[in-house]
């Protein structure tokens, strides 16, 4: 990115990029994908709108950055939504409804039935776009952030990422564990991503989830059972651990130590205090603080760690504009802190001492 006429200390343009960049896609190191999905969710809503909030709540984002050397200037770049993902989004949506208006029981509704199918089938078809673009990006050496949306959006980025090298990990933030099969019978369900991964994607060798707190007694059974390929820190652990005076540095060292060379991060907003995300469409008491995730991430570049990509997911803005965009907000500098230490861990950005 060409920097010598701009000033990242003015106030953003009304016509600028992302955090106010004057950077195109040819000049980004970083390309968000924003992916306007949210068709399967069953309790709140507005998940589809977090990329275009995120987008505007970025533009009052300093860009001094107390963890990285200003990562804005090698390059950073949304995107537009595509209209046709908006599209099928809608049909889901309101197809899948009618599903989630029964519980998931169809009991032989033919027309259920093929409500259900359609839903499944634009599932499909998004994972093959969001999968089609990834794979582009990744052809011109850039690193993808995918921006959702609701959680299931990430598919077709992970499929990318995983034709194109032998192995990798996952560290997963999140509230809940996602390993469901086929929620309410969606096979792409919000519920259901970390499953598929697990079951389609053998690349995918290690997948460390933390904060989890919010699951059935199926996903601590397949989690169990997928043995050393998954492990669960839960925020009971955590915070058992914390209150008994173990210091977040150390729980750090140990959610790490197991991750390999190579991660994906991928950030489910709820995997925060819900405070810090209160219209997030699943929030649940306990998860961590800002400070606490933005630690863990940077612990996991200075113990040499690589992130190939990362994904942040389930911000949903405030659903009347006249209210506090706080969600929007906090997933903006999220998103920035994602990049920095991405660009860091890649030798593109210096880590501050």
């Amino acid at each position: 990115m060409n920097t010598e006429k701009f000033d990242p200390n003015a106030a953003s343009q009304s016509d600028s990029g992302v955090f106010g960049l004057p950077c195109d896609e040819n000049d980004a190191s970083i390309v968000y994908l924003p992916i306007p999905w949210e068709a399967t969710t069953s309790y709140g809503g507005g998940t589809s709108n977090g990329p275009q909030a995120i987008l505007k709540s970025s533009k009052q984002v300093d860009l001094f950055d107390s963890d990285v050397f200003r990562p804005y200037e090698s390059g950073l770049f949304m995107l537009p939504e595509s209209q046709e993902v908006a599209q099928w989004n809608a049909e889901a949506k309101a197809e899948a409804q009618k599903i989630i208006s029964v519980g998931g029981q169809i009991d032989g509704d033919s027309q259920l039935k093929s409500s259900l199918e359609r839903v499944n089938q634009l599932g499909d078809q998004l994972n093959q776009w969001v999968y089609q673009q990834t794979k582009k990006l990744m052809a011109s050496e850039k690193t993808v952030g995918v921006i959702g949306g609701d959680h299931s959006v990430i598919f077709g980025a992970l499929q990318a990422a995983a034709e194109a090298r032998p192995s990798f990990g996952i560290l997963h933030f999140d509230a809940h564990s996602d390993t469901r099969k086929a929620y309410e019978g969606f096979t792409w369900s919000h519920a259901s991503i970390m499953y598929n991964v697990l079951e389609k994607l053998p690349q995918v060798k290690k997948i460390v989830q933390v904060g989890i707190r919010d699951y059935c007694e199926e996903e601590f059974d397949y989690c169990l059972n997928q043995k050393e390929r998954v492990q669960v820190f839960t925020d009971r652990y955590l915070q058992t651990e914390k209150l008994q005076g173990v210091h977040w540095a150390r729980l750090c060292r140990e959610i790490i130590q197991s991750l390999p060379k190579q991660v994906w991060i991928s950030f489910d907003i709820d995997g925060l205090d819900p405070t810090l995300c209160p219209h997030t469409g699943t929030p649940v008491p306990g998860g961590l603080n800002f400070q606490e995730a933005n630690y863990l991430i940077g612990a996991l570049v200075r113990a040499g760690k690589k992130i190939i990509g990362f994904d942040l997911t389930e911000v949903a803005p405030a659903p009347h504009s006249e209210e506090n965009e706080w969600d929007a907000n906090v997933g903006a500098r999220l998103l920035y802190k994602l990049s920095a230490w991405t660009l860091a861990s890649q030798g593109k950005s210096i880590i501050r001492d």
